[in-house]
């Protein structure tokens, strides 16, 4: 709570600063504020860590009340590349998994979304790897020779 300070040193009538506009005024028990006065819920950023070419490279802020939408968002932008990917690359995308995270605000007690995790799995069909060939390769001289026989005479 901030007060205004008026000529004479004496406190002026005292009222909150609301950051969180739309937000509750109510205040957790053990919270330094309530949600729309939250100073840390006003200045959370995003950012992606991931080497793709996606939305939130640079850090921004998100609404608390938009960021379920945009986090939901921005990974799917990560399931599409999977796909753009594997298509690219004679590949198929055997699993895709998205995770939505939730943390709770330390300074006004609300749960909000901290963030999302892509994990995909492709398989490539590619002939010309050479980790392929080597191990096509190796299994033809050790494993698969002389595994059928052909006993017509």
């Amino acid at each position: 709570m901030l007060g205004a300070v008026n000529g004479n040193g004496n406190d002026a009538s005292a009222h909150t600063i609301i950051r969180n506009p739309g937000e509750s005024t109510h205040k957790q028990a053990g919270r330094k504020s309530s949600p729309a006065e939250c100073e840390t819920c006003k200045n959370r950023k995003y950012q992606d860590g991931s080497d793709e070419n996606v939305s939130f490279k640079s850090p921004a802020h998100i609404s608390p009340s938009a960021a379920g939408a945009r986090v939901r968002g921005h990974e799917q932008e990560h399931v599409a590349n999977a796909y753009k990917d594997a298509a690219q690359n004679n590949g198929k995308v055997i699993s895709c998994n998205v995770s939505i995270h939730t943390a709770v605000c330390p300074e006004c007690g609300r749960t909000y979304v901290s963030g999302g995790t892509t994990a995909t799995q492709i398989k490539y069909y590619n002939e010309d790897n050479p980790y392929q060939k080597a191990m096509k390769s190796s299994d033809a001289a050790g494993k698969y020779r002389g595994m059928n026989l052909d006993a017509a005479f």
